[in-house]
C-alpha cells in the first residue's frame, strides 16, 4: 500500500492529499528516509512524521484497504508523539 493511502485510512492524516502534501515537502520518512507519496510500505516499517509543533513516529503493526474507525489502533503502534 501507498503511504499516503496508509496515512489517510489509518486516520492519522484526514485527507489523502494533505497525505500526499506532507509526503512531497519531506515531512514523513520511512525507516529514517524522507518518501514520496507513492512509497510502498508492508507491516514492521517505522515511520516518522514531521509537523510544525512536534511530530508523531509510529511503527505499522498491519496494513488493510479500509478500516472502522474503532478498529485503526490496531493498525499502528506509537512510539513517540511531540
Amino acid at each position: 500500500m501507498r503511504i499516503d493511502k496508509f496515512l489517510k485510512v489509518s486516520r492519522i492524516l484526514k485527507r489523502r492529499t494533505v497525505a500526499q502534501e506532507a509526503c512531497d515537502k519531506g515531512k514523513v520518512a520511512v525507516n529514517g528516509k524522507p518518501v514520496k507519496p507513492a512509497h510502498q510500505i508492508k507491516a514492521g516499517d517505522t515511520v516518522e512524521i514531521t509537523y510544525a509543533n512536534g511530530g508523531l513516529k509510529f511503527i505499522i503493526k498491519e496494513i488493510k484497504e479500509t478500516v472502522k474507525k474503532d478498529e485503526v489502533s490496531s493498525l499502528y503502534e506509537i512510539i513517540t508523539e511531540n
